[in-house]
């Protein structure tokens, strides 16, 4: 038993569960910079990858993203409501694509200074977490 407990003991430093506290306070921390300036952070991003990439289809968004496709395209839905992306081949629905509108390049230039903000302090979250080193 006490092999067990000592083994349990390990887990207070799960890699796992470190990542997972950092990511959802990094997360807090882009979301309290982009605070009142029209976008969340995961917007932001998207409008970030379609600014620098041109019109994406669906499936090559959600992989640069790092997100499933029903995610993206809830995301999607929102931003397109608000005029800020567009959509390509629409007659089509298989090669469908995703692109940055006028306002939507507006919205990007306006909020960048916030995402760079949020980029130069994120050091700050991130050394509040001691991150296990991971075996390689």
């Amino acid at each position: 038993m006490k092999d067990f407990q000592t083994q349990l003991a390990r887990t207070r430093n799960c890699t796992c569960s470190a990542l997972r506290r950092a990511t959802r306070a990094v997360t807090a921390h882009y979301e309290a910079h982009f605070r009142g300036s029209g976008l969340r952070g995961t917007q932001f991003t998207i409008l970030s990858v379609l600014a620098q990439a041109g019109p994406l289809p669906m499936t090559r968004l959600a992989e640069l993203q790092g997100v499933e496709r029903t995610t993206l395209t809830r995301n999607l839905t929102v931003l397109a409501r608000r005029g800020l992306v567009a959509w390509t081949g629409e007659t089509d629905g298989r090669v469908r694509k995703a692109l940055l509108t006028k306002f939507g390049d507006e919205m990007l230039h306006r909020c960048l200074p916030h995402w760079m903000a949020a980029e130069a302090s994120v050091g700050k979250v991130l050394k509040k977490f001691r991150l296990p080193q991971v075996p390689g």
